[in-house]
């Protein structure tokens, strides 16, 4: 949407960008916590060790950390008894691919039986916080009601099929809920736990270098930004430079796609290719590997030369840099509690540690948006929709734009040209090709591959430590992943019926 309306001049109605803003910041908040306790937790946390908890401990720590209201001994004892079923069972469903027992976790009993608590909690709790978001986007995650000016949802206190008073109450009691899980479970949860992994502060720091596009506008027009947009090299938090979007480019060198141009060229989005030429792979697998040989599906995307890490890191390493006050405030108290300083969040634990900073700061700010959006209607504006430039007859011949978003995972960019009305050439570029990319014609790597460099692996069979830091950059499937043996071995079938 960003990318077309850049391209026509097209300014959305201020209530529009309010509702896109809630919508995109109930999903970050939901994607984030369902990412820490179902994706990422068991890489830390040893299901089976929490049979051996005993419950009255764990009652103890759980009030010892957070007044949340589920932490008595009676219901880590039910707990207990409901993970011993699954155990006993040898049926262990959603847990039964854990390394458990590895020497990597070195969580307490009692830790682990709280966490594992608070991750069947999460389940029921992200089914109805992200309730917010259907109601204004009808679908999650991809809300069906944008549109290229606005919204498509109306706004009329007299209808109950548009936003209304009452509509906005339910979404403010959801936000209330969502921001109360965070607070007194999420947060304590990560706190409690990053001291047992204080060791993860020295390893999986990537590339150094962070790219974010900034999110959720205060203004109608795109700017004031409340995440701010910003370039970090080299982990200098004291330069936050400028975003140029004329100095992204993508390489094809390390992917399986051909360019006209050779592939030592890079190309900037607006001239992008997207020409596939699968050529492996093919046991043995580590001829794949290597400069300048093709492994990969993904692209690699570089800002001004260089390989960039993008998500929540980059995001709250930019508003740190840039001074944002509450994620200042948020990211020196976690530092204090964890005892460690600023070099920590390079590293795999402070990119889990970022994650739950973004996720407190937005929860916390996602209610006053609502109050904004209740405070725009009372004033009698109801606009959600700039149609005064949707008649392709009036467009110019040529016109191309680009629209910047940052999605939970990352950086994500839209580029487009225009020509007699129609799409010329259009190119994203995704938050996990950034960090996934594979290395470019001059043999820089991509974040994942960069921050895996040094990582102790105590068993190869079980490489709970691997992971660790690629899951903290919570990968995303659909966007490319691909996982291989070296020795040509099938790791995973998938089966469709």
């Amino acid at each position: 949407m960003r990318a077309v309306e850049d391209a026509l001049g097209i300014t959305i109605p201020l209530n529009a960008q309010l509702i896109r803003n809630l919508i995109e910041g109930i999903q970050f908040i939901q994607d984030h916590v369902i990412h820490f306790y179902h994706l990422h937790a068991l890489d830390w946390v040893d299901i089976v060790s929490a049979l051996k908890a005993d419950p009255a401990v764990t009652s103890k720590l759980a009030q010892s950390i957070s007044d949340w209201h589920n932490s008595s001994e009676a219901y880590f004892k039910g707990v207990a008894a409901r993970l011993k079923t699954f155990v006993d069972s040898g049926q262990l469903g959603l847990f039964a691919n854990g390394y458990w027992g590895h020497p990597a976790y070195k969580l307490p009993p009692e830790a682990n039986l709280m966490a594992v608590a608070h991750y069947l909690e999460a389940l029921d709790w992200q089914r109805e916080v992200i309730r917010a978001q259907a109601l204004l986007g009808s679908k999650n995650p991809h809300p069906q009601t944008y549109l290229v000016g606005g919204m498509a949802i109306p706004i009329d206190p007299n209808s109950q099929n548009a936003i209304n008073a009452d509509k906005l109450a339910m979404i403010k009691g959801w936000l209330a809920q969502a921001r109360q899980f965070v607070e007194k479970v999420y947060i304590p949860d990560l706190l409690a736990v990053a001291p047992f992994y204080k060791d993860w502060a020295g390893y999986g720091a990537g590339t150094g270098n962070f790219l974010a596009y900034g999110e959720f506008p205060q203004a109608a027009d795109n700017s004031q930004l409340f995440l701010p947009r910003g370039v970090i090299l080299n982990k200098d938090l004291s330069k936050v430079l400028p975003m140029d979007h004329n100095k992204v480019a993508e390489y094809v060198s390390g992917s399986w796609y051909d360019y006209g141009a050779g592939d030592a060229k890079s190309l900037h989005p607006w001239e992008g290719e997207t020409k596939p030429n699968y050529t492996g792979p093919k046991p043995p697998y580590e001829s794949m590997v290597g400069d300048n040989k093709k492994y990969s599906w993904l692209k690699s995307p570089r800002y001004d030369g260089n390989s960039m890490e993008v998500g929540p890191l980059a995001r709250m390493l930019v508003a740190y840099g840039s001074g944002v006050k509450p994620v200042v405030d948020t990211v020196n108290l976690v530092l204090k509690t964890l005892g460690v300083g600023p070099e920590a969040l390079f590293s795999t634990l402070g990119r889990t540690a970022a994650r739950g900073v973004e996720t407190l700061v937005l929860a916390q700010a996602v209610e006053g948006w609502v109050d904004a959006l209740a405070a725009n209607i009372k004033r009698g504006d109801y606009k959600v929709h700039n149609g005064e430039k949707w008649d392709p007859s009036k467009w110019p011949s040529e016109a191309k734009g680009f629209g910047f978003f940052e999605a939970p995972r990352g950086a994500l960019g839209h580029w487009i040209r225009i020509k007699d009305g129609a799409i010329a050439n259009y190119q994203v570029v995704v938050p996990s090709t950034w960090n996934g990319s594979p290395r470019d014609a001059n043999g820089k790597r991509g974040a994942w591959e960069e921050a895996l460099i040094g990582t102790p692996v105590a068993n190869p069979e079980q490489p709970v430590e691997i992971l660790r830091t690629v899951h903290s950059f919570d990968p995303c499937m659909a966007c490319a992943v691909h996982v291989v043996d070296t020795e040509g071995r099938e790791m995973v079938k998938v089966k469709v019926s």
